[in-house]
């Protein structure tokens, strides 16, 4: 089984910067692609920023803003998040594209259980 779990939400001033983790834990051979994904109160799930053996990319809205990076070692992902805007209000949930020694072959997407990001003064 494999587990992953978002941290480092909470309450910041706009302008303000936040971090946030997800770690993934189990029986895992490697990770593929990792990603953030922000959900808003009657919005879809948007693709924040990814990253992967062939780099990152991010959405237009944070490009300049938000970093994106991975420890390998710790299955984790991190999201940096600067100069935060009210409109970054949402819930961050990170995935990952987990290889298992059953599924080495398969892409298996895991989800965390989100963190809520407030932007407000």
């Amino acid at each position: 089984q494999v587990r992953v779990v978002e941290s480092g939400g909470g309450l910041v001033q706009p302008g303000g910067s936040l971090k946030l983790s997800c770690a993934a834990s189990g029986n895992i051979v490697t990770i593929w692609d990792m990603d953030w994904y922000r959900e808003t109160a009657g919005n879809q799930r948007e693709l924040v920023a990814t990253i992967n053996e062939r780099g990152s990319h991010y959405a237009d809205p944070v490009k300049t803003r938000f970093t994106i990076s991975r420890d390998n070692l710790k299955n984790t992902v991190y999201l940096q998040m600067d100069s935060l805007k009210p409109e970054d209000t949402a819930v961050y949930y990170c995935s990952m594209d987990v290889r298992t020694p059953s599924r080495l072959y398969e892409r298996t997407v895991y989800w965390g259980q989100g963190t809520q990001v407030t932007v407000s003064s």
